[in-house]
């Protein structure tokens, strides 16, 4: 087998191990089905079988309650930016607050004004997106359909520690780079919403959690695909689901189920994991600096740049020929990023941490 080598990408990024021997161990003849996973019908006993257990697995992970459904839908994080809006902002007669603390939180409000009125209740572009903003710097509407936020951005490394208080207004998060990452208040979330590419499978499905009382929001029907209580009533399967991506986001869960233990324990490793770069960054005497201010610091992807593009560029290509890869940063910030989602070990920021050490070590 190719050695395989460390993935710092934001994403696709890396799947654990197990998973992927999983995987290729079954690809061909899932056991007692005698075809491929990605054969086999999703009418199938078998294919629900496969949801079913990614399903139990997601709620006895994030504590789901019985009041939340999950969905899994095509399409990724993106849709979703027009999929919230369409059902619960669309002819609502309110508008909707959005939290914007970067990049995608910005995509996400360009989608939901083709729907109705929107409110930026916090806007980090001023700061160059360093920061997540404390509850008292937001500025909510009393009567918003909802309040939009993104726990975590991948591009600016910024991250929530904990949800934004919204009191009575709904609040809808695009989880997608730190889903599964650790403990969520999911009793706090109307739709909780996560491309799986980043943190839990591969590209192909969105995992939607929401809560039964949002569905008595919902405007009029609309396009079908677009409707959620299409996706409800159907279990997900209005159309062909993603099966092949759901049934690889359910062996991630089983993985951190089984192996890791659950998300407690999971986000101890996370922020051990970010503090062996963090360190290597702030102990560096200004070589290496930190874009995110750090009680906003990612647990997920750490960002800094260096002096020049040109030492830059050195670096990635350095800890490219050593094994260390998508160490770029994006390009409408530049710099350099690792992502260090769920499936990086340990062994991975360490190393990663000791080629900065001696790159610093060379170079400054």
């Amino acid at each position: 087998m190719e050695k395989r080598i460390y993935n710092f990408s934001a994403g696709p990024a890396a799947l654990p191990l197990p998973a992927l021997e999983e995987a290729q161990r079954d690809l061909l003849a899932l056991p007692g089905v005698g075809m491929s996973i990605m054969e086999i019908s999703h009418r199938s006993k078998q294919c629900l079988e496969v949801f079913e257990s990614c399903e139990a697995n997601l709620r006895k992970l994030l504590s789901i309650p019985d009041s939340h459904k999950v969905l899994f839908l095509h399409g990724g994080a993106s849709l979703q930016f027009s999929m919230v809006p369409i059902n619960l902002l669309r002819g609502s007669g309110k508008p909707a607050d959005y939290i914007i603390t970067g990049s995608w939180a910005k995509k996400a409000i360009k989608e939901a004004q083709r729907e109705g009125e929107t409110n930026v209740a916090w806007d980090g572009s001023g700061d160059n997106f360093k920061r997540v903003p404390k509850d008292s710097e937001l500025q909510l509407s009393s009567d918003a359909a909802y309040c939009h936020y993104t726990s975590n951005e991948t591009i600016q490394g910024i991250e929530f520690d904990k949800e934004p208080d919204t009191g009575d207004v709904p609040l809808i998060c695009d989880a997608s780079s730190n889903f599964l990452s650790k403990p969520l208040a999911m009793d706090r979330y109307g739709i909780l919403y996560a491309g799986a590419q980043k943190n839990a499978g591969p590209a192909g499905v969105a995992i939607v959690i929401m809560r039964e009382d949002m569905i008595e929001r919902f405007g009029e029907e609309t396009h079908a695909m677009l409707d959620y209580r299409n996706a409800i009533d159907k279990q997900s399967m209005y159309n062909t689901p993603p099966v092949f991506a759901v049934y690889m986001v359910g062996l991630v869960a089983k993985w951190l189920v089984e192996t890791i233990g659950g998300l407690d324990k999971m986000q101890k490793i996370n922020k051990d994991k970010a503090q062996l770069l963090y360190d290597a960054i702030d102990q560096s005497g200004g070589f290496y600096k930190g874009h995110a201010e750090k009680d906003s610091r990612s647990a997920m992807n750490v960002t800094w740049t260096m002096e020049n593009s040109e030492l830059e560029q050195e670096f990635i290509s350095s800890a490219q020929a050593q094994g260390l890869s998508g160490l770029k940063g994006h390009r409408s910030v530049g710099g350099l990023r690792a992502s260090i989602y769920n499936a990086m070990p340990v062994a991975g920021c360490e190393t990663l941490r000791d080629f900065m050490l001696e790159f610093q070590k060379n170079k400054g």
